[in-house]
């Protein structure tokens, strides 16, 4: 065997260490140095913050990394992304990326694959993008709004801190109480009129429909010819007796048509009454008493 020499072992522990050191920072990227990957570029006039090794998406689906970023220096505003896929991934053409700027200040990128599946995009072609600032972007929008709210923001809170010092607010806050508290007995009245009350109620409407139904019954019974014939027959009699006590052919009937005999009734009857008043006025002119004989003329 032959001796190696401590020469060798230092270049060949270099190269490991070489070798270890490129393929972790590749790792450390996220690039895989063993599976295949197509390479195109993307086209922005921004790309807001974005970076190399930064994460690149498909429908929510990381299918590569940005691998590059060249600033043309002589076209300001022109900065070309190329960006490492899967292979197995084909683009359509028609496909935009969209830069998404996330809540924590990080960006993505995001491939917005075209419905076109008849054409694709060629590997190392450029991939028109554009930008979304996301909710950061949104929020930022937000801002001149919510300065220009501020001040009116104060002014409520303000007017608002003097609404709940006033004693008119605790007043009507009370009466609420009050109100509820009242809602609550009539509830309670309420509720115990509808257990109580109300059954015994709707016994008795429940007994008078009875009743009814049991005169409507007897009514149904009722002989109406006999008892119309039998009112018949009564104003027949009135009829009748009417009609005597028009005839001046019986006593009744001249008492009541005869007034002669009416004339002299009333004189003999004012004659007795004034003969009964003389008699208890001069009781002895009409009896003569006397143990003696003597007459009072």
């Amino acid at each position: 065997m032959k001796y190696v020499t401590k020469e060798v072992k230092i270049a060949c522990a270099g190269i490991a260490a070489v070798a270890v050191l490129f393929f972790g920072i590749k790792f450390l990227r996220g690039i895989n140095m063993f599976k295949a990957t197509n390479y195109y570029y993307v086209a922005y006039d921004n790309i807001g913050g974005l970076t190399v090794s930064s994460p690149v998406y498909a429908d929510g689906y990381n299918i590569g990394i940005v691998r590059n970023i060249d600033y043309d220096h002589e076209r300001p505003g022109h900065v070309t992304v190329e960006i490492d896929v899967e292979e197995g991934l084909r683009i359509p053409k028609g496909s935009q990326a969209e830069l998404v700027t996330e809540m924590l200040g990080t960006v993505k990128m995001n491939l917005l694959l075209a419905n076109n599946p008849r054409e694709r995009v060629e590997v190392g072609d450029t991939i028109p993008g554009h930008g979304n600032n996301g909710l950061m972007g949104e929020a930022q929008k937000m801002i001149p709004v919510i300065q220009q709210m501020l001040p009116k923001m104060d002014s409520i809170l303000v007017s608002l801190n003097k609404l709940l010092a006033d004693p008119a607010l605790a007043a009507t806050l009370h009466n609420t109480e009050q109100i509820t508290a009242n809602l609550n007995t009539t509830t309670r009245q309420i509720n115990h009129l509808m257990q109580n009350d109300i059954p015994q109620l709707t016994g008795k409407l429940n007994h008078i429909s009875d009743n009814f139904v049991s005169i409507s019954d007897n009514l149904a019974q009722t002989d109406y010819n006999a008892m119309l014939q039998r009112i018949d027959a009564t104003l027949a009699d009135i009829t009748r007796m009417t009609d005597k006590l028009n005839d001046k052919d019986n006593n009744l009937g001249l008492l009541l048509n005869d007034s002669t005999l009416y004339n002299n009734l009333t004189r003999t009857t004012g004659n007795a009454a004034d003969l009964l008043e003389d008699l208890k006025a001069h009781p002895k002119r009409y009896v003569h008493f006397s143990l003696f004989g003597r007459k009072d003329k």
